[in-house]
């Protein structure tokens, strides 16, 4: 099917920087002189699941118009999460109100044993291995203030250094059988130099004081026998 002469190009949707994840809408009311006012509000959560994890609050009359509020407010509450192999450096405990969450490292492999709000905010900040346990009120909002508190309290303290250390690679050593092939090849192409002569030099060295005196042999000659000689008579 040909295109239109007067078709317009599609609009390419940018992508977002971070991504939304509705934590919880409630209906809230308000007492006024007149009667009740019926509102929305929207829990959200931000984050680009490399580090920055951001939570807003936003009302309204329209659910769609209260996300948008919390989006926005999501934006100027972003934090920075320090981690140490896709899990935060130290333990650390916090507390909002009456909730207490404990968060725990943990190593390659664990994934995030975690619930409620709490998970959803490590998700968003990229924190692929920790152990989290609620410890007092299971109120969401006030169970998702005290998580952010906890990170966001990470760095107050000094990193260890062990967090840190960056192992040192392990040099590589040759078997021995390579290496004296090697050498071994070497000497092949290597061309061998003539033997030299060696003289033998005079021992020219002083006896010593208290070294006791050398003995020696001399040579036994042994009596050499005249020959006989017969005499001839007439």
């Amino acid at each position: 099917m040909a295109k239109r002469p007067n078709s317009r190009p599609r609009m390419m949707k940018e992508k977002k920087e971070f991504e939304e994840e509705v934590l919880q809408v409630d209906r809230v009311t308000r007492v006024v002189k007149g009667g009740r006012r019926l509102r929305f509000r929207a829990t959200v959560i931000i984050g680009n699941r490399r580090g920055k994890v951001g939570i807003g609050i936003g009302k309204s009359t329209e659910v769609s118009q209260a996300i948008k509020k919390a989006v926005t407010k999501a934006k100027k509450n972003i934090i920075q999460v320090p981690m140490v192999k896709e899990t935060i450096p130290f333990e650390i405990k916090s507390k909002f109100k009456a909730s207490i969450i404990l968060m725990i490292p943990a190593s390659e492999g664990t994934g995030i044993k975690a619930g409620s709000s709490t998970r959803k905010i490590l998700e968003m900040a990229g924190v692929n291995n920790i152990l989290a346990k609620s410890l007092g009120s299971n109120n969401r909002i006030n169970l998702a203030k005290a998580t952010m508190k906890a990170l966001h309290s990470l760095y107050e303290k000094e990193l260890p250094e062990e967090a840190l250390r960056v192992p040192k690679e392990k040099k590589q050593v040759r078997p021995p059988q390579q290496s004296f092939q090697k050498k071994k090849r070497f000497d092949n192409g290597r061309k061998k130099a003539a033997p030299q002569d060696k003289k033998t030099t005079p021992n020219t060295e002083a006896p010593k004081a208290n070294a006791a005196p050398v003995k020696t042999e001399e040579p036994t000659t042994t009596p050499t026998e005249a020959p006989k000689t017969e005499e001839k008579t007439d």
